[in-house]
């Protein structure tokens, strides 16, 4: 899985491309701008003129590059979009990412499917790499005091590119993002090839030349500094025993009839047969349902029925609200819990906030189990068909 189609990750695509990697999942939910076009090999003027999504040019760019790829765009957010069932089927994930809070929402979503991850980042003439093996290191375990403040105010690449143009730079350099990137990928070829070594039953010594043959970046930080041509390997291995980061969502009860476009009622009555239970409360743990909005003077209301994390574009959208918000602000009633006592059972388990082939966490009477939508991976497999129909053994 490659989280980000920026500079950084269009280095990636280019490079798992050329090493012939049979399968990737793609995430990013942004538009290509003319400002991308300098420092990203994917990406053409008609792509930015057109306002397309990153992940569809990638994907179709990718397939030039290598047509046997199996490659599947998903368009939006790492968090709120993108199942936890699609972490625990990779092998690996790269980080191409912008901000901290993006940052800290991977490490979190890897720490639950147990899944390594790969973190890079590039800044004009500099860039770092790390790897995060759960167990061993952790993201948000390392985060300095003043990395624990600038969470309240992370700039996107947008805003970097206005600040930077004001000043006479430029954000981030093709060449930084090339370098980045190739370490990224060369740190995710040795973390695929362990596995094939440790699955295919070669021999123990067959396996200990191989695995003795190179050294990963798992608790270090790779960092390279362009401006007086320098590199360097430091140790970054914190990991705090306390950090609620470190949730292990497991064992995950597969469930073949559950889809997100499952009615809540559906839903209730499939996790009860299949967790044999009287009673379940589904934990939203990524995004709160929103039902009514409340101006705090005036009283004026506004039914939403949207997730949380919609709900900033819902609000710029409404001029009324919008206008509301600046003046009087307004009171919000949401669920971070629902059961079946949820006024809204109608709705799909997608209306309120949880996407495809996600693991949705269950409290019972006998306590937490975890669910996954395993009837939505048959929509993607057959979306693999349809790009590949030559490949009739694909599977996620």
């Amino acid at each position: 899985m490659v989280i980000g189609v920026g500079a950084l990750g269009n280095e990636v695509l280019k490079n798992l491309a050329l090493f012939g990697v049979g399968s990737i999942v793609l995430v990013d939910f942004d538009t290509i701008e003319q400002s991308n076009l300098t420092r990203s090999i994917l990406f053409r003027r008609e792509d930015a003129d057109k306002g397309y999504y990153k992940v569809e040019v990638a994907a179709r760019r990718i397939r030039e590059i290598n047509p046997d790829i199996q490659i599947l765009p998903v368009c939006g957010d790492l968090l709120t979009d993108t199942g936890l069932g699609f972490y625990r089927r990779m092998d690996v994930v790269i980080g191409c990412l912008d901000n901290l809070q993006a940052r800290l929402a991977l490490n979190r979503q890897c720490h639950r499917a147990g899944k390594t991850w790969i973190d890079g980042g590039i800044g004009e003439l500099e860039g770092q790499v790390s790897v995060y093996q759960p167990g061993k290191n952790c993201y948000e375990c390392n985060l300095t005091d003043e990395e624990k403040c600038d969470l309240n105010r992370a700039m996107p690449c947008a805003g970097m590119v206005t600040l930077n143009a004001a000043a006479g730079q430029t954000p981030t350099t093709s060449v930084s993002a090339s370098i980045i990137g190739a370490i990224q990928v060369q740190e995710a070829m040795k973390h695929i090839n362990r596995d094939v070594y440790a699955t295919t039953g070669k021999t123990d010594k067959a396996q200990t030349m191989t695995n003795s043959a190179f050294t990963t970046l798992v608790g270090k930080l790779f960092f390279y500094e362009g401006m007086h041509p320098s590199a360097g390997i430091y140790d970054f291995a914190t990991f705090d025993k306390d950090c609620t980061a470190h949730e292990y969502w497991n064992p995950v009860v597969e469930m073949p009839k559950l889809s997100a476009d499952t009615t809540i009622s559906e839903a209730f009555a499939l996790l009860k047969q299949a967790l044999s239970v009287d009673t379940v409360e589904i934990n939203l743990r990524n995004d709160k349902f929103v039902d009514r909005i409340v101006s705090r003077e005036s009283n004026q209301r506004f039914f939403p029925m949207l997730p949380a994390s919609k709900i900033p574009l819902y609000i710029k959208a409404n001029e009324e609200l919008f206008y509301l918000n600046a003046t009087e602000g307004f009171y919000q009633h949401d669920f971070e819990n629902i059961d079946e006592s949820f006024p809204y059972q109608q709705f799909t388990l997608r209306n309120i906030g949880i996407p495809y082939l996600d693991i949705i966490q269950v409290s019972t009477p006998h306590g937490l189990f975890y669910a996954e939508f395993s009837q939505d991976i048959y929509n993607f497999i057959n979306y693999f068909y349809l790009c590949h129909p030559k490949n009739e053994n694909t599977q996620i």
